[in-house]
């Protein structure tokens, strides 16, 4: 198991949020073949066994995602064992799926969002300008948090007004910076540089903590239910995927390419970028409105 976890960090170069998700989803597997089979290695596994687990887990009426993701760890482990040797026939190949409903995914209106990020009065020190930079990052590139994070000064690229981001599978692409966010960029950078002298400005995470380290994922989430608090009450509305959603959908609403919409986010393919069209209703109602002989 614990090869198949490095091999998941260095090969593959899972994010370490879904490494740590697939590390639970084993062991919770491997607890349950022993309690129920006391079958002590989950390797030994075969198919009637993985689906009493999966049985299992939809009984106590899991969310289908949960359940899914669940699946999709196994497959990936099971798949590994076949490749080195370990097993000789893949028992997941006759496990299905659940099937999920879709859901369409959270934003926030954009008359909301831009009078947050105009009209808030951040504060104008280095913890302030970093909140700023963060939000305006993350609405106006439509990163992800781990992409976000990642970002070391030297990937950005301030005359061409370009950051290079690393996405899913260590694939990396080239974002374009706005003019407003490109302005908040330097005045943090000024205020880094002031704050922690040479050390600021050094090669290393553009975005850090008040003691110089590096941004982990919960202070992101923090800071971002912070202000977005401040525009809705919804709890699901007030996460850092939300931002990223509401970039997509914004775009999509001012008339922008599909193609080049899949590009900024750092699709694999159209597929995942066409649930923003379902989004776009209002954009629809108007072009209704407009051509429709009925309308």
């Amino acid at each position: 198991m614990e090869l198949f976890f490095d091999y998941l960090q260095y090969e593959r170069r899972f994010s370490p949020h879904t490494v740590l998700s697939y590390r639970t989803d084993l062991r919770q597997f491997a607890a349950y073949l022993l309690a129920a089979y006391e079958l002590p290695e989950p390797a030994q596994a075969d198919h009637p066994l993985i689906r009493s687990w999966v049985v299992e887990l939809m009984q106590q009426e899991l969310d289908p995602r949960t359940v899914n993701r669940k699946i999709a760890c196994l497959r990936s482990y099971y798949k590994f064992l076949l490749r080195t040797g370990v097993i000789a026939r893949n028992p997941m190949l006759r496990i299905k799926a659940p099937k999920m409903a879709k859901k369409l995914p959270d934003f926030v209106p954009e008359e909301s969002l831009n009078g947050l990020l105009n009209s808030f009065a951040f504060d104008d020190s280095f913890a302030g300008l970093r909140d700023q930079l963060l939000l305006e990052m993350l609405y106006g590139t439509g990163i992800r948090l781990s992409e976000l994070i990642g970002i070391r000064h030297e990937d950005l690229s301030l005359p061409a007004r370009t950051v290079r981001v690393t996405g899913k599978g260590n694939k990396q692409r080239l974002v374009p910076l706005n003019p407003t966010l490109l302005l908040v960029l330097e005045r943090y950078i000024a205020r880094k540089q002031a704050e922690f002298g040479g050390a600021g400005n050094a090669p290393g995470p553009l975005f850090v903590t008040d003691k110089l380290e590096p941004l982990y994922e919960k202070f992101v989430y923090r800071t971002v239910k912070h202000y977005l608090s401040q525009i809705t009450t919804a709890s699901s509305q007030q996460h850092p995927h939300v931002l990223r959603h509401s970039f997509a959908t914004h775009l999509l609403g001012k008339g922008a390419d599909l193609n080049a919409i899949k590009e900024l986010l750092g699709h694999a393919n159209l597929a995942a970028t066409q649930v923003y069209t379902h989004l776009s209703i209002d954009k629809l109602k108007a072009v209704f409105e407009k051509a429709h002989p009925k309308a």
